[in-house]
């Protein structure tokens, strides 16, 4: 037990403090942005839109409020792909490509921000999953990995199978094309 006007140790916490923007900015740096941490939220979206746009399995997001997200160079460099039948739009870097806003209609007050743009933390960790039924079957969910031998920094996922002597890694599987 302890006196009342005794004082805990305080904990250090790994939160950001509000008010120090997190930063961004697309592949080539023509266009940068900053939002106001902690983000609103952050999610991994499996939708086929997004996997499209990104080119990747899953894009990540970090939703901001539009009034806490501001573009501080290159708003000339943006091009907008707008979605009528979805009511979404898409804004990409006109010079590197890097998709660097996604807007949704049904969210007018709100900015989605691919989370890999950042620099620094944004104060959300992703634990959503959007259009969940859409994850690929080829997209890696956390197997177990191991270093491929012969190419540093590449690791495998191995077969669930037994290998035999002699077998390669690249070979294709049976029906995999």
């Amino acid at each position: 037990m302890f006196d009342e006007d005794e004082q805990l140790p305080k904990k250090k916490s790994k939160a950001i403090s509000p008010g120090k923007p997190a930063a961004g900015k697309c592949l080539c740096g023509k266009v940068a942005f900053e939002i106001d941490v902690p983000a609103r939220w952050a999610w991994h979206d499996h939708s086929a839109a997004s996997r499209r746009a990104h080119g990747a399995a899953y894009a990540t997001y970090v939703g901001s409020w539009r009034k806490r997200f501001r573009i501080i160079r290159g708003k000339t460099a943006l091009t907008r792909y707008e979605d009528a039948a979805a009511k979404t739009t898409r804004s990409f870097c006109t010079s590197c490509g890097t998709p660097v806003m996604y807007e949704r209609a049904r969210s007018p007050h709100m900015v989605n921000i691919p989370r890999a743009l950042f620099s620094s933390r944004t104060g959300r960790e992703p634990l959503y999953h959007n259009a969940i039924e859409e994850l690929q079957e080829w997209a890696y969910t956390g197997a177990p990995l191991v270093p491929l031998k012969g190419f540093p920094g590449w690791v495998w996922q191995r077969s669930k199978k037994k290998k035999r002597a002699g077998d390669d890694p690249f070979e294709l599987a049976r029906g995999d094309t």
